[in-house]
């Protein structure tokens, strides 16, 4: 009996030792890497992502964080280049208390982390980073993307384009002198031959980063006289460049499309009617946004901190912490309440399926994200004192992007004219 007892003690004693090893194996704080561009020209992009994050980073803790425990987000700066990015990045994910990382802006960063990420086995949530080359050629296990990618957002700014202004014949492009630039202008020549093979390109142009002046672009493109008018500038350089062609009259002259135009709607007049905007589904004004009082009380949060209301970037920022707390909440679920490690943390991001502030995100097998692509034109607000997106389509994310395993360009150069009686009709998600 005494032995039983002895027996049955030790038993005890070993529960307990187990119960407080898997408290204390709870973290005080979750820290997190967040890199976005902070300086230099991209910030006009980057850091509504960075204020997103600051936003976020509060609004989870207020509620109390993930499973009890508060976050911690380390911001970097991309504009101190590849290399510097890739230093920080190993430093960080050295230290244990860092489980997850936010990366990147750039695409290029986002390039250059991905192997880091598989070497050093970290969970990484690329926020932004559109290339289609991330997962092109390469099986990647930690790294995940629900942001959606150049396939599907640029097809669907040709499927816009052509199914408001059916008889475009020319068209012109100008797009920033790098892979961005240029992988969405080869993205657009194949969708406009699989779409309306007699469409004419007209003009290529690739101005460098960051560049000043763009008097030059402009005159070139004036006297090509397009149709329409394709550009993928961004941040400065696409402030820069509207504040330059509307004196010119320029964005009146062609039917002009600015993929990243609803970051500039607080800040510059556009003229009714230019297409615009978000590389996906991030604008806090759309019918499913505004449907969401989390959404809207997001955004106008951010609009008492920050002066202005979230643009997408911010949004695209928001919702890659929502992927993120949801992925830790599945994983510690699966636990049955121990805290998760970063390949289980892995594990639960594989196939996530999620509500964000503006959808769904969804990731397929190969870590990629299925997005809806909303798009519409400017035009005037009755409640707002700058330009706002009307006439939108909200396309399906999955409807448009290349099948798995085959190279994206060849597929969309499979598409036909008709593909384009399959997508709803602008106008039909206001």
């Amino acid at each position: 009996m005494k032995h039983i007892v002895r027996t049955a003690g030790t038993l005890m004693a070993s529960l307990v030792l187990a119960t407080q090893a898997m408290a204390q194996d709870k973290p005080e704080q979750i820290d997190m890497g967040v890199f976005t561009f902070t300086s230099g020209a991209p910030a006009a992009y980057g850091q509504p992502g960075a204020q997103g994050a600051e936003l976020m980073v509060d609004l989870i803790n207020a509620a109390g964080g993930i499973d009890g425990v508060p976050i911690r987000a380390t911001i970097v700066d991309e504009a101190q280049g590849a290399e510097g990015v890739i230093a920080e990045y190993r430093r960080l994910a050295g230290e244990t208390s860092y489980q997850v990382m936010i990366a990147a802006l750039s695409s290029s960063n986002c390039l250059a982390l991905a192997p880091v990420a598989e070497q050093m086995q970290m969970p990484t949530i690329s926020w932004n980073c559109d290339t289609h080359q991330l997962f092109l050629d390469q099986q990647l296990d930690y790294t995940f993307r629900p942001n959606g990618n150049t396939i599907p957002e640029f097809v669907a700014y040709v499927a816009y384009l052509l199914q408001v202004n059916p008889d475009i014949e020319r068209v012109a492009i100008i797009n920033p002198d790098y892979a961005f630039g240029h992988d969405a202008a080869e993205i657009v020549k194949a969708a406009f031959r699989a779409f309306k093979p007699d469409v004419e390109i007209v003009a290529e142009l690739f101005p460098s980063l960051g560049a000043s002046s763009y008097q030059t672009e402009v005159s070139r493109l004036s006297a090509a006289r397009p149709d329409a008018i394709f550009s993928n500038l961004w941040g400065a350089d696409l402030e820069n460049f509207v504040r330059q062609a509307q004196p010119r009259g320029l964005l009146t002259q062609s039917q002009t499309v600015l993929a990243l135009g609803e970051t500039i709607l607080q800040r510059i007049d556009l003229p009714d009617g230019v297409i615009v905007g978000m590389l996906g589904d991030g604008y806090w004004l759309t019918p499913d946004a505004q449907a969401n009082e989390d959404t809207v009380a997001f955004a106008e949060e951010y609009a008492t901190r920050f002066g202005e209301y979230p643009v997408f970037p911010t949004m695209k920022m928001a919702n890659s912490f929502m992927v993120m707390k949801a992925a830790y909440e599945t994983a510690i679920e699966a636990k049955e309440g121990g805290w998760p490690t970063r390949d289980e943390i892995a594990a639960a991001l594989e196939g996530i399926e999620t509500a964000t502030f503006t959808g769904t995100a969804r990731l397929r097998e190969d870590n990629d994200g299925y997005v809806d692509q909303v798009i519409g034109v400017t035009g005037p607000s009755d409640t707002y004192d700058f330009s706002v997106i009307t006439n939108m389509v909200r396309y399906d994310g999955e409807a448009l992007m290349a099948p798995l395993g085959e190279d994206p360009i060849a597929w969309i150069e499979t598409l036909t004219p008709e593909f384009l009686e399959t997508l709803p009709e602008p106008g039909s998600y206001n």
